[in-house]
C-alpha cells in the first residue's frame, strides 16, 4: 500500500518527523530466497543482445510504471520481463542502455549505463527498501549505474547512433518515469507512432504466406479507416492487391527498414524463445508447484465449495512452496462457467455436481506456469463429460508427438483441429469439420516464460530448449446448436512440455491427466479436510 500518495503525504511527513529513519543496509532482511538467476545470467544475456545487435546501435529498456489499484493503492508491482531478463532489475522508475560498441568515455568506456531509482530513507520505511545506485552495482553487477534524475543531464547523443532499439513506450508513465520517457523521447528525436500498424506490419513481414494472407487482411480490415493505414503505402498495396507477388514485395520492404520497435520485438523474441538452463530450473519448479496445488484442489474439492475456496487452495499451496505470485489471475468455472474462456470473477458460491475447470498457474521468481485441469467436483464423470473429457486427453497425446525439434509450430494446431473435429462429429456434436471452431475458438499451445504468453517464435519451426502448452479444449455453453445433454460442458487439459531434440518433456506431470486418475484423485483425503472455521455472524 502505497502511503506516500497525495492523501496520505501530510499525515505521512507527521509521523515520520517524531521518528528516527533507519539505513537499510543496517537492517537488512534474512532468509530470503536464493536461487535467483545470477548477475552472471543477466551479464550474458545483454552479450546475446548485443551480439544480435547491428553496428552503431544501442537498446533502450524502461521500467513498467506503477498502477493504481484504487485512489492511493497501488497494484502490487510487476517488472518489465525484459528489464528483468537482462538486469535482474525489479523496480520501477528506471531506463536501461545496452551498446553494441563500447563507448569512449575520457580515459574509460563503457557498452551499457543503467539510470534507477533513487535512495530514499524515508520512503523506504513506508514502502520497502530500494536496491539505489550502490545496491544495483553490488548486487545486480552493473559498473555505471545513476540515478533516474542524472538521465536529462547524461552526455548521451543518440543521433549519432544508426539504429536506436527499443520497445513501446510507456505512455502512461507519471513522475520520474514519465520524465524518463520524455527525455528520451526528446534526445533521440522519437516521434509518436501508430503502434497498431508497427505490429501489424511486424506480423505480416514474420507470419504472413499465401495461405493465411486472407486471414491477416480479415484480422487488420476494422483499423483501415484509421489515418496511420490510410497513410501506410505497404498496407494499401497489400489490401489492394494481396497475391503472393504482392505479399513478397511487402515483406521484402518492410524488412530492408525495419523500425527499432520491430527490432525489438524479433531480437527478444529469439532470445526468449528458447530457455538457458538457469531459466529452466525456475520454470520447471513454477511448473511442479502449481501440478501440486491443482492435484490438491482435486482432493479437496466438495460440491458444497465455492470457486473462489477452490482457487483459495491453490494459491495457498503456491505460496506454502515459495512462488509469489500467479501468471495470471486465476480461471475457477464451475458447469457454464467453465465455458467462459477467461472466466475470472470466480463468485460461484457453490460449484454443486457439476465439472469445475482450473486454469491456474504459479508464478515463481518470474517465471510462469500454465496448467489447467478439468473435473467433476462430486468425483464422477457423467457418460457426456467423460466423452468429451476423453476427446480433449486424445487430442493432447497426439500433440505431444509433436513436440520436438524441427516440428512446424503450426503443426501442432492443425493435429488438434483434425481430432477435435472428426470425434466431434462422431459425437453428432458437429456436422462438418469447419464447425470445430464453434466449440473450440482458440489455439493450442502458446510459449511460456517470464510471461504466461511468452515471447517465441510462432511462425517456424519448433526449437529444442522451448517451453510450450498445449491446451485444446471443447466450451458446449448453454443454447449451443446441438443435443441438449452437452449443454454448459467445457473441458480443457493443458500442460507445460519442455521441446527436446527427439521427444517432449512433459512438466506438469504430478497434476493427474487421465479420467481414471481424476476421479481417484478426487476422491482422496485433503490436508484441508479438517480446515473448518466458525461461521461467520
Amino acid at each position: 500500500m502505497n502511503l506516500f500518495n497525495k492523501s496520505f503525504l501530510v499525515a505521512a511527513l507527521v509521523c515520520c518527523a517524531s521518528m528516527q529513519v533507519f539505513s537499510q543496509e543496517d537492517n537488512s532482511a534474512k532468509n530470503l530466497p536464493t536461487d535467483y538467476l545470477t548477475p552472471a545470467f543477466h551479464a550474458g544475456r545483454r552479450q546475446a543482445l548485443r551480439d544480435m545487435m547491428p553496428a552503431n546501435s544501442v537498446t533502450v529498456i524502461f521500467a513498467y510504471p506503477e498502477r493504481v489499484f484504487s485512489k492511493d493503492v497501488n497494484y502490487v508491482y510487476h517488472p518489465n520481463p525484459d528489464m528483468y531478463y537482462f538486469s535482474g532489475y525489479k523496480e520501477p522508475d528506471a531506463v536501461l542502455l545496452i551498446f553494441k560498441d563500447m563507448q569512449a568515455d575520457g580515459d574509460s568506456s563503457y557498452n551499457e549505463l543503467f539510470f534507477v531509482r533513487h535512495r530514499d530513507p524515508q520512503r523506504e520505511q513506508w514502502t520497502g527498501r530500494r536496491l539505489g545506485v550502490t545496491g544495483v552495482k553490488k548486487q545486480l553487477g552493473f559498473k555505471r549505474v545513476y540515478n533516474s534524475e542524472e538521465f536529462s543531464k547524461f552526455p548521451i547523443d543518440f543521433k549519432k547512433f544508426k539504429t536506436i532499439i527499443y520497445d513501446d513506450l510507456p505512455d502512461d508513465a507519471s513522475g520520474d518515469l514519465k520524465d524518463l520517457v520524455s527525455t528520451f523521447k526528446t534526445k533521440a528525436e522519437i516521434q509518436n507512432v501508430d503502434k497498431g500498424l508497427l505490429s501489424d506490419l511486424s506480423v505480416i513481414s514474420r507470419y504472413a504466406t499465401p495461405k493465411n494472407i486472407d486471414r491477416i487482411i480479415t484480422y487488420i480490415k476494422p483499423r483501415l479507416d484509421g489515418e496511420a493505414y490510410k497513410k501506410s503505402e505497404l498496407i494499401q498495396e497489400l489490401v489492394n492487391k494481396p497475391d503472393s507477388a504482392t505479399l513478397m514485395d511487402v515483406k521484402a520492404k518492410i524488412n530492408a527498414n525495419p523500425s527499432g520497435l520491430s527490432l525489438f520485438e524479433k531480437f527478444t523474441v529469439e532470445l526468449r524463445g528458447v530457455k538457458t538452463p538457469e531459466e529452466l530450473v525456475l520454470l520447471k519448479k513454477s511448473v511442479e508447484i502449481s501440478s501440486i496445488a491443482h492435484a490438491e484442489a482435486m482432493r479437496a474439492v466438495t460440491p458444497k465449495m465455492s470457486e473462489r475456496e477452490l482457487e483459495g487452495i491453490m494459491r495457498y499451496v503456491h505460496n506454502k512452496y515459495g512462488a509469489e505470485d500467479e501468471g495470471y489471475p486465476p480461471i475457477v468455472g464451475a458447469g457454464g462457467n467453465g465455458c467462459i474462456l477467461h472466466y475470472e470473477e470466480n463468485t460461484a458460491t457453490k460449484v454443486e455436481n457439476q465439472l469445475v475447470l482450473m486454469d491456474v498457474g504459479a508464478e515463481y521468481h518470474g517465471y510462469s506456469a500454465d496448467v489447467t485441469r478439468t473435473f467433476p467436483a462430486n468425483g464422477k464423470f457423467t457418460d457426456e463429460q467423460k466423452a468429451i473429457y476423453q476427446i480433449i486427453y486424445d487430442a493432447q497425446e497426439e500433440v505431444f508427438k509433436l513436440c520436438k525439434d524441427g516440428v512446424k509450430y503450426g503443426d501442432l494446431e492443425t493435429k488438434t483441429r483434425e481430432v477435435l473435429s472428426s470425434r466431434l462429429i462422431q459425437l453428432g456434436i458437429i456436422k462438418d469439420a469447419k464447425e470445430v471452431g464453434t466449440y473450440y475458438p482458440h489455439g493450442v499451445s502458446h510459449h511460456l516464460g517470464l510471461d504466461v504468453h511468452d515471447k517465441g517464435e510462432y511462425g517456424g519451426n519448433l526449437k529444442a530448449g522451448m517451453v510450450i502448452t498445449v491446451e485444446p479444449g471443447i466450451y458446449i455453453p448453454a443454447g449451443s446448436p446441438c443435443d441438449k445433454k452437452w449443454w454448459n460442458i467445457g473441458v480443457r487439459i493443458e500442460d507445460d512440455v519442455l521441446i527436446g531434440q527427439t521427444e517432449g518433456t512433459l512438466l506438469s506431470k504430478d497434476a493427474p491427466r487421465k479420467w481414471q486418475d481424476v476421479e481417484k484423485t478426487v476422491a482422496d483425503k485433503s490436508i484441508f479436510d479438517l480446515a473448518h472455521l466458525p461461521e461467520l455472524k
